[in-house]
Parts: C-alpha cells; structure tokens; sequence
C-alpha cells in the first residue's frame, strides 16, 4: 500500500513539473525529494510514470523545471559520492537519481539548444576542480564533469558497489576521496589477483550506474554522421582523462569483469532457467562503455594521425590538440603486456565467442549469450590498440578459437538484413588477422570440430572451412554484402601465398572454381565497372597456390584441370562493342538473378537460412570503404618480413588502375570505394533491372583490364599437364579421379612455370571510411540492445535510421 502511494505521489510531482506556471525553487526541498526517496520505485517504474510526451513538455514548456531538476539530481549523487553509502535511504536515493537522470538525457541531448546545458556552471552546483579546495562559484565544475566525477566515485563506493571488509554502518563510514579503487577492483585478471566474493546486489548497481554512464556517452547518436569526425565526446573524453581518478581501476575492472565472465558456471543443466544471472547483465553494460571509451583516441598523437589519413596538414587545429585529454582508458590498454594478462584476457574472449557454439545432449540446456556483437567490436579493438595482444593471438593455435565462432556468425547471419553489420565487423576481423603470416600458417591445422552448420561435409583444414563458408556468403548471402566480395577475396589471397595453404580439399577447390566461373561469365563482368576485379583477386588465389604450394594442391589442381574452359574463355574474352550488347541482352531476356546464378551449383542444395534476429528493427549502416582504401600492400621477403609496397593513386574511373608492366601482371587492381547504393545499384542491374547509371561498358574498358590478366601461369600448367591427364586416361582408360590425382601429386612442374611472381599480402590499415563505419555501428547495436529499459527509443537520433522490419 505504501509502495503504491509513493508511486503515485511521484507521479503527481511529475504533472506538476509540467502544470506549474511558475518555477519550483531549488530550495524546495520537499517538492524535489518526491522524484527519490522512494524506497520501492524501480527502474520500470521511473520509464513509465515519466512518459517521453510529458518530458518534451517540460523541456519546451516549463525549462527552468527541468533545469532544477537534472541539477537536485546530480547534487544528490554528488553528495552522496562525497559522504558514501552509508544508510540503505542513501542507496535507495542515488538508484533514483541515477535512473531519474537515465530516463531524461536522452530528451536533452535530441535537443541542440540543451545539449550544453550540463557542461554549463550552475551557481553553487558541482565541487571544486581539486579535491579539498574550496574554491568559489565561478571556480565550479560543470554539471556534466560533476555527474561524471560522482558516477566514478559511486562505482567504487563500499558496500554499495564493492565489498568491504571493514566494519560497515553509519558509525564506519568513510570519506569515499580516501578509499584507493585500486584495492577494490570488481573482479581477478589483468593486473589484479584477488577475486572479491560475489554480490549480486553489487553487480546490479554497478549495472545501473554504467547504464547511466552509456546514457551520458551518448550524446554521440544525436549528431549526425560525419565523415572527418574532428570533433570529440566530451562527455568520453573528461570521464577518461587524468580528471577522473578512477580510470585505471574503473578500466581494468570492467576488462576482467568481461574476461572471467562464465555464463555455462558448473555446467548444471538448465540452471539458468532455475535462477537470474545478475553478472550477465552487468557485463553488457561493461563491454559496451569499454567500446564506447575505447573508440576515442584522444590525444594529440592520435588527432595527429587522423590528420594524416585525412591528408590535412599537422599543424591545423593545433590549439585543439594540445587541449584535448589524453584518452587513459585507449593508454592502459596499449601497455598491458604481460603474456599472463595476455592469456587471460584471449581465453575470456575465446570463451565467450565460441557460447553459442556449445552443443549438449539435452536440448537448450546451457545458456547462450547474446552480446557476440558486442564482443567481436571489442575484440576488434584490442587487437587494433594493443598489437602486443594481437601477435599473442596470432602465436598461439588458439586463434582459431577466434575464426571458428566469427565463421559460424558470418554463416548464420549471411541471409539476415537486420545482421548485415555482424557480418561486416566479422570479415573486418578476419582481414586484419590474414595480414600476418602467422594467420595462414595456423589455417592448415585440420578442421576437427563438427559446429552446427548448414555447409557441406568435408574433410580438410580450418582454411577449407574458411573458403567453404566465404563462398557460401557470396552464393546465398543478402545483396547488402555486395560491397564485402573483395574484402572476403582479399582475405582469401592473403592466406594462400607462399608457405601458407599447403592443401586444399576438394569441395574447397571447387568452391574457388565455381566462384570464378560465376564472376567470369561476359554479362557479369560487362554489367559493373567493378566487376573485374573480382576475377583478378581469385586469379591471384589460383597463381600463389601454383607457384608456392603445387607440390600438396593436387585437388586443385585437377579442379583447375577439369574446368579449363573457364579460362579459356577469360582469354578469349569478346571485347567488341556487338559482343558486350549480345551479353547483356542476353542477360536481361533470362531474367536471371546473380544470386540464382552463383548459387545454381550442382550438388550444393543447402538451405538458405532464416533470419535468426527476431527484433522488429534494425540501425542503418554507413556505407564501407573499397578494399584499397582500408589496405595498405607488405612484400615478403626471403626472411620472411613484409616491406610495404608503394602504389600509385589510383587511376581515373574507367581505366585500369595497374601497372602496365607485364612482370606486375598477377596485381589486382585497385577497387574503388563501393557504396551501398552502388552496390544497389549493381544488384539492379544484374537482376534484369533497368538502371539510370550513366556507365556503360566499352571495348577500351575492356581491353584496358583484359590485357592484364595474369593468365600466364595457369596456361602454362594446361599446357603442361592436360596433355599428359588425356593420354594417361586413354593409355589406362582411368575412370576414376583417385588415380589421376594420385599422379597429379608426384608430378613436378619444376622450370616449367614462369619466374614465381613477389608475395603480396594486403594488410588492413586505419582510415576514416571504417572508422565512421564503426561509430555508427557500435551506437547501432548499443541503441537495439538496450530495451529493458528502452533508454533510447522514440527519441530524435540523427546518427542513424531505426528501420522497421
């Protein structure tokens, strides 16, 4: 009854807010305290008694009510941060005031004229700008670095959000600017042993308190995209500055919060449906602020860097620069170096990746996490920050603990829309990793495991699984992932040069072969300027594997053997204007579909799956950069090492973008950035579809491209050996393939092929296409994955569109 009063007494003061002609004092302490002390109102509770309509009112209608408001609130937290949690009254007030303020940032921030509201000085509000100084007014903090101040402060606040072994209750408290948060870290891991017992209670206000932390990170979802993002959170940047002197716990605590999460426990079966996982929730809440801080740089250095990529001049903004606070969360990160801490934290990710993979023989009788998403932008970040972390992954076998959970990711949500950006941040990954030999050489483990997935059966290495799964991606993935085809090539070339790949299997050989027929048909090549270049990136994959590994391919070998025609045809390629015509008239009176096309492959009858994602809505996507603007092209050389290669710019729009000399000819040349509505575009025309694209193919493009394709070496091997597979059939009348490859690999063509060609790996590098692309899909995903409460829903976010599926 009590509980049901107080809810409506909140209630009431909410209409008031709204009703009052007049401002509410701040000095009215008995109006204010309605809003938290409240023992039984829950975070539910606050998202329905104050409705999205009532606080755009407020804001419009009565604003000096919502000033007050947000500033009682942050002066209660800052207060409380001050004195420490000492009565269950003064927990009950900072979980109001935390979900109170959760509730309205958003409706601030969707506001341009109320967006620097907090980061304006409130007469008398905040604390001084060092601890223990008592400085005047004007010296105040603004209200958002004294909310951010107090937050820090409360995560670390004993007995409400970290253990304490001292005595507890209002005669022990203790002044919370004497605790040192480095002894009080949440949880055993990096750069800390000691696992502090667990509390659920404390994990749940941790979880509120970083929920409020996110909701103030962001801001970000209210601006619109930009492409050269000069311009930094500042919310993200004070919180992770030398200001808050909490970063390095507060940061470590999160990591290995993350890290040492177990969601299967003693493995008892069911047991998550026995009891609520507290810890779960938090980590979600952990690994979303850790992406969030980790995304800004800060810095100098790192401005100074953009600048480069940008191909402006240093010394623009300089003033800016040396005013913007070094990121500590992005600077601790890229020192930890241990090989224990290392350890820890790639077998807490692993762990977690390969959840979903688990297999039991009761049916759904362990839990499956659902923050892989999450979990991929996270490791993305460890690798691109702290390159110590990912040569550790690259030296160790357990790096295929990270490509068989991507792999199934990428398959499972090929065909799904609403989960185009997994597959984007997955194949992301995976080209980073293929740009280090290490990569490739780790493929050519065997592929044991037998993970639920809709491929066909094969026995191979983990670089079959990887050919087999990209193939089914360009077959029968979305049209949405047009764009990624030479990204999936590119990691293909990369893991098949000189010492790497040293077998494939047959199904994978003629997943290759049936990938290059399919790009190499005239109406495919005619219909895209870009087209072409598919063809050159699996020429190339065809080429290394001849010129380096022979000896142990002869499955593709005989693959290439078997299906000569196709680059028969490549050379006889019709260049003429009546030939290029005849091929897309042809195209448009079948009427048939790329996809259908790819995809009509005898003998690969699987089904395409179901969108998986039951959500009603999806965030829209930036559009990703080509594949020549996200890598840069290393050499190996005899030792081993990679030396980056010089490449010219590319090339104007309708003309090859390589060299001209013949010894450079196994080159791909240079893609040029595909957008989203280009690859729409192209999807239209291959569909029969009319199009308004201006572009047209035309003998001189053709021949511009044609010219240079890097036949030589597969010609020289039909040359050599589909004489000597003919006689040895017709000698033997061989009926069977097993005899044929048996010959086929103790056959040598030892100073019979061209000189081998240089090894060439594309290694990813940082720009600001990809980064603009992560932006939008990090908040994308933290936007669709905060539902309970919804923070962010039916508010004005410009960062991104929420599309109904």
């Amino acid at each position: 009854m009590g509980g049901g009063d107080s809810k409506l007494h909140f209630r009431k003061a909410v209409i008031q807010l709204t009703t009052k002609t007049q401002p509410v004092e701040a000095s009215d302490d008995a109006f204010w305290d309605q809003f938290w002390a409240n023992a039984s109102t829950t975070v539910q509770d606050i998202f329905a008694l104050v409705p999205a309509a009532e606080i755009r009112a407020v804001r419009e209608e009565s604003p000096s009510n919502l000033a007050t408001l947000c500033y009682k609130a942050v002066e209660k937290l800052v207060q409380v941060a001050d004195s420490g949690c000492s009565t269950e009254k003064q927990c009950h007030m900072v979980l109001n005031c935390t979900r109170l303020l959760t509730r309205i940032l958003p409706y601030i921030f969707e506001d341009a004229d109320w967006r620097g509201f907090f980061w304006s000085t409130v007469p008398g509000a905040g604390r001084a700008r060092s601890f223990g100084e008592d400085e005047g007014e004007d010296e105040a903090r603004p209200l958002a670095e004294s909310l951010l101040l107090a937050i820090a402060d409360l995560l670390f606040c004993l007995d409400f959000t970290v253990h304490s072994t001292k005595k507890s209750g209002p005669d022990a408290a203790l002044d919370l600017q004497s605790v040192d948060s480095c002894e009080y870290i949440w949880e055993a891991g990096v750069g800390f042993a000691h696992s502090p017992p667990y509390n659920h209670v404390h994990d749940m206000n941790r979880t509120e308190l970083l929920k409020l932390l996110l909701t103030c990170f962001s801001e970000a979802m209210y601006l619109p995209p930009s492409p050269d993002r000069k311009s930094t959170n500042p919310w993200v940047s004070f919180f992770c500055s030398s200001e808050n002197r909490h970063a390095l716990p507060l940061f470590t605590s999160l990591l290995n919060v993350v890290c040492a999460y177990d969601p299967v426990g003693y493995g008892i079966p069911y047991n998550y449906l026995l009891s609520s996982d507290q810890r779960e929730q938090l980590v979600v809440q952990a690994i979303q602020v850790l992406v969030v801080t980790l995304e800004h740089e800060g810095g100098a250095v790192a401005r100074a860097a953009l600048q480069v990529l940008d191909g402006t001049a240093p010394t623009e903004a300089m003033g800016e620069q040396a005013a913007e606070p070094e990121n500590l969360f992005v600077n601790y990160l890229s020192r930890i170096h241990r090989d224990e801490d290392l350890s820890f934290m790639l077998k807490g990710m692993t762990q977690l990746l390969n959840n979903p993979l688990v297999q039991t023989y009761l049916p759904h009788s362990t839990k499956k996490i659902q923050f892989h998403q999450e979990l991929l932008l996270l490791f993305w970040k460890l690798c691109d920050i702290n390159k110590k972390f990912l040569f550790f992954v690259l030296k160790s076998s357990d790096v295929l603990d990270v490509l068989v959970p991507i792999l199934f990711y990428l398959n499972d949500a090929r065909a799904d829309q609403s989960r185009v950006g997994l597959v984007h941040i997955g194949v992301f990954i995976l080209l980073l990793l293929s740009g280090e030999r290490n990569f490739g050489v780790r493929l050519n483990k065997p592929y044991i495991l037998r993970v639920p997935m809709d491929i066909p059966v094969f026995t191979g290495t983990h670089a079959d699984l990887l050919i087999v799964i990209f193939h089914k991606i360009i077959s029968s993935g979305h049209q949405r992932l047009q764009p990624l085809f030479d990204c999936l090539l590119t990691v293909i070339v990369n893991t098949t040069v000189s010492p790497y790949l040293k077998s494939l299997s047959m199904v994978a050989a003629n997943k290759l072969l049936h990938l290059l027929e399919a790009f190499s048909t005239p109406w495919f090549l005619f219909s895209s300027p870009q087209n072409h270049h598919l063809v050159f990136f699996l020429l190339e994959v065809f080429n290394n594997i001849i010129q380096y590994q022979f000896d142990g391919n002869s499955h593709l070998v005989y693959a290439i053997i078997r299906k000569r025609s196709i680059f028969h045809q490549l050379a006889n390629l019709p260049s003429d204007t009546a030939s290029i015509q005849k091929a897309l008239q042809k195209k448009r009176k079948s009427g048939i579909s790329r996809s259908v096309s790819v995809t009509s492959e005898t003998g690969d009858h699987s089904r395409v799956p179901v969108p998986a994602d039951s959500s009603m809505f999806k965030a829209s996507l930036e559009a990703t950069p080509g594949i020549d603007k996200i890598t840069e092209k290393a050499q190996v050389s005899e030792e081993g090492t990679m030396v980056s290669v010089s490449v010219p710019p590319p090339a104007a729009a309708g003309t090859s973008d390589t060299e001209s000399n013949s010894d450079r000819d196994h080159e791909v040349p240079a893609v040029a950035p595909i957008s989203h509505c280009q690859a729409e575009a192209a999807s239209c025309q291959l569909s029969g579809v009319s199009s308004s694209a201006p572009w047209s193919a035309s003998p001189d493009w053709v021949m511009s491209w044609k010219v240079k394709l890097p036949l030589q070496t597969i010609m020289r091997l039909l040359q050599v050996l589909v004489p000597q597979v003919e006689k040895i059939c017709i000698d033997k009348g061989l009926t069977d393939e097993s005899e044929i490859l048996n010959f086929l690999q103790h056959g040598t063509l030892v100073g019979l092929l061209p000189v081998p060609h240089p090894i060439l790996i594309r290694k990813y590098q940082a720009n600001t296409g990809t980064a603009t692309w992560f932006h939008t899909y990090m908040w994308g995903i933290i936007y669709l994955r905060n539902v309970d409460p919804p923070v962010w829903y039916d508010t004005d976010i410009r960062l991104f569109e929420i599309q109904r599926i």
